[in-house]
């Protein structure tokens, strides 16, 4: 009876033992759910995570993964707020997306303090994997400089050396006007000035006025979404094709150029990472995505939410816990990444991924064959030239 009462007793500690190492995994998207970001992520950034949580398959790893998500309302002080609750009280482990780059900026100091882990696809600041690098923070789908040297060489070579900006008056548009800028002068074109406008503008009118009597040949849009759209729309109405100057939208989504219609998009140049038709792995994952999101197509911000979830879980599953943040974002470094969306690439040190860039052009609305179909690509940016070299980002945690 003692016998059967001890192996009783034995199988009890052992089925606790096993439950207790289960490893929990909570999962914060964060972006903006109804503003002028919505369509670049918002409620599609949770569906590409639910998505990437899917494939990973947490059980078969011994994993329980929940999902939980807010509205920064683009606004640094609710994103810092939100982020402390989970964090503090919520057990959230890891934050991803925080399109924003003001917001995104405080998240990443967040994460460092706490010891959590930040999954940077929205926002853009070059300066998260530069001066305000962390061990905690991935970013992983783009940034400034990789647009700016992406679109802005590209048009200094095919004649376009004068520049006007338009930058949103907010550390996005700061980043995005100063590495575009500086790739413009590398390149041999020179910037004649810059006016900057609040977040969220209706009323473009007098920022246009001032970009016309610049006689710039390139008017550059250091904005996005919503501020990207109005700008082109009202630019079209302002005469400023017609008059000779030409905009490079310098953060351009899918998105927003079917919100524009090819007639008012047609020959913009952009860069971007992933594009929904490029091959037949990015087809077939959006078409599952679109079982959600009927009638829309996912951005490159989308398809960064899902690659750097899936990479996260690996990790976590590799490290097998969740607890130290900065344990398991070197584990994410250790391991090469590798999706159906972006391929093989890897982490650097600064935690800047790593993957090539593609250089865009709009399609004429007779180009277009079914929706969606509005990109023409003019060049491929192989990885190591996508992205700022490392020797170059001041970052405190490398040493060059």
């Amino acid at each position: 009876m003692r016998l059967a009462a001890s192996l009783a007793f034995a199988a009890a500690a052992l089925f606790g033992t096993a439950a207790q190492a289960q490893v929990s995994v909570k999962i914060g998207v964060m972006n903006d759910m109804s503003s002028l970001y919505a369509d670049i992520s918002g409620p599609g950034a949770i569906t590409a995570a639910k998505m990437a949580v899917e494939d990973f398959n947490p059980a078969a790893h011994g994993m329980k993964v929940e999902i939980v998500s807010a509205d920064h309302q683009n606004k640094p002080d609710i994103g810092a707020s939100i982020v402390r609750q989970w964090y503090d009280a919520e057990g959230v482990d890891v934050v991803v997306d925080v399109p924003t780059s003001s917001v995104a900026l405080a998240v990443t100091d967040i994460a460092r303090e706490k010891n959590k882990v930040f999954l940077v696809s929205g926002a853009a600041s070059s300066d998260l994997t530069g001066p305000k690098c962390s061990p905690n923070t991935v970013h992983w789908t783009y940034d400034t400089w990789m647009l700016a040297n992406g679109t802005g060489k590209a048009l200094v070579k095919t004649g376009g050396d004068t520049w006007f900006f338009l930058t949103s008056d907010y550390a996005f548009g700061h980043a995005l006007e100063r590495d575009t800028a500086a790739a413009v002068t590398a390149a041999g074109g020179k910037v004649l000035g810059a006016v900057k406008h609040p977040l969220n503008t209706q009323d473009f009118s007098s920022f246009l006025l001032q970009a016309q009597a610049s006689k710039a040949k390139v008017i550059g849009l250091a904005n996005a979404g919503g501020d990207t759209i109005n700008a082109i729309k009202q630019g079209a109405e302002f005469g400023i094709a017609a008059g000779g100057q030409q905009f490079a939208g310098l953060l351009v989504f899918v998105t927003d150029v079917n919100a524009l219609g090819l007639k008012t998009a047609q020959g913009l140049v952009l860069t971007e990472t992933w594009y929904w038709d490029m091959n037949d792995a990015n087809r077939a994952w959006t078409k599952r995505w679109q079982a959600e999101r009927a009638g829309k197509f996912p951005s490159m911000v989308v398809a960064g939410v899902y690659a750097e979830t899936l990479h996260y879980l690996k990790a976590v599953a590799a490290a097998k816990s969740a607890a130290d943040g900065k344990a398991v974002v070197a584990q994410m470094k250790a391991l090469p990444t590798d999706d159906p969306l972006f391929g093989k690439g890897y982490i650097r040190a600064d935690g800047r991924k790593i993957h090539p860039a593609y250089l865009f052009q709009v399609k004429k609305p007779e180009e277009s064959k079914y929706p969606g179909d509005v990109y023409t690509l003019r060049a491929t940016i192989p990885a190591e030239e996508a992205f700022r070299p490392m020797k170059d980002d001041n970052c405190p945690m490398v040493t060059n």
